[in-house]
């Protein structure tokens, strides 16, 4: 038996579209090639979970002796700068050399202290391995590998996407709505996911696009989900948003299966601290599966939605040993 928090708002008032599940822009990364090179070595699987600066894999790169050189040469010349600049600081001090002396030996270890932290943050970067000779292909995010083209032993070229790593817990929801309907609908306003198997998530107007889809004319509205429990990505559900600061008739909405009929009335199973009560209600216009709750309701009551015919079942069983 799956309940629902009863809000004000008629048919009128709730705009119904359909919304496509998808992965946040920060919880999803695309991990590729830095360098041309051949992959010698995979770690992790399609599916398998990753952790955020977990090695996914071993690119063999002609790039990486490259790099680890500049590196290596970069540290001799900040050594030999070094050494050059405090023996011409002794003489200084000793008044055998001039000051333009000792400023072109300290000029010349800023030069050689710079390339060494270029040469070491290009390294880094790159995910250069201690070997000198492979780059390190990172998961910049925790999350599951969705999808994976790298294969042992092939060449790659730089900038090949070799694996795709999606977090399953930032989630957002794409609804498409017709512009006229996207104009009543502010940041912030509420909105209800339902799930297929009766279920809903509660949700939030993150944004709305400022243009329409070039094939649908329709506006997207983006919702945050509360909880991503039983939501994948490309998974396709129903939306109800309620647009806010809009003048309330005391009407609601439940849906149809809520209303269930006992002797010739319309009941709803009202959610109390020792159970469910029948509550006679009365009803108003339907649609889309929802059904207009005119009076009999105060808004914020639970009532029961799937399987409240169970609750009527037992209700009939009760007044029969009655």
């Amino acid at each position: 038996i799956l309940t629902e928090n009863v809000s004000p708002g008629g048919l009128a008032a709730e705009i119904i579209a359909q919304g496509v599940v998808a992965t946040t822009s920060e919880g999803e990364a695309v991990l590729t090639a830095r360098a041309d090179g051949a992959v010698i070595q995979i770690n992790q699987h399609l599916g398998d979970s990753v952790r955020a600066g977990e090695t996914i894999a071993l690119i063999d790169s002609r790039e990486a002796a490259t790099l680890s050189a500049d590196r290596s040469a970069a540290t001799a010349r900040v050594k030999a700068a070094r050494a050059n600049y405090n023996r011409e600081l002794r003489l200084f001090k000793a008044g055998v050399t001039a000051r333009q002396d000792l400023e072109a030996a300290e000029a010349s270890l800023a030069e050689a202290e710079a390339e060494l932290r270029r040469a070491t943050s290009s390294a880094s970067s790159s995910k250069l391995m201690g070997d000198g000779r492979t780059l390190a292909i990172v998961t910049p995010i925790t999350g599951r590998l969705t999808r994976v083209d790298a294969r042992l032993g092939a060449h790659v070229l730089a900038g090949t996407d070799l694996f795709h790593v999606s977090d399953p817990n930032r989630l957002q929801v794409n609804a498409s709505v017709l512009p006229a309907d996207a104009r009543r609908v502010r940041v912030g306003d509420t909105a209800v996911i339902e799930l297929a198997n009766g279920e809903t998530r509660l949700a939030t107007v993150h944004s709305i696009t400022p243009a329409l889809d070039a094939q649908s004319k329709t506006a997207t509205l983006v919702l945050t989900p509360q909880g991503a429990a039983q939501l994948t990505a490309g998974q396709g559900v129903r939306v109800r948003v309620r647009p806010g600061g809009q003048p309330s008739d005391g009407r609601m909405t439940l849906p149809e299966e809520a209303v269930q009929t006992v002797e010739g009335k319309n009941m709803v199973f009202v959610r109390g601290p020792k159970g469910f009560q029948a509550t006679e209600v009365v009803i108003g216009e339907r649609s889309g599966g929802r059904i207009e709750i005119v009076s009999g309701l105060p808004a914020g009551t639970v009532v029961a939605t799937k399987g409240a015919f169970l609750l009527k079942a037992e209700l009939g069983k009760g007044e029969a040993e009655h």
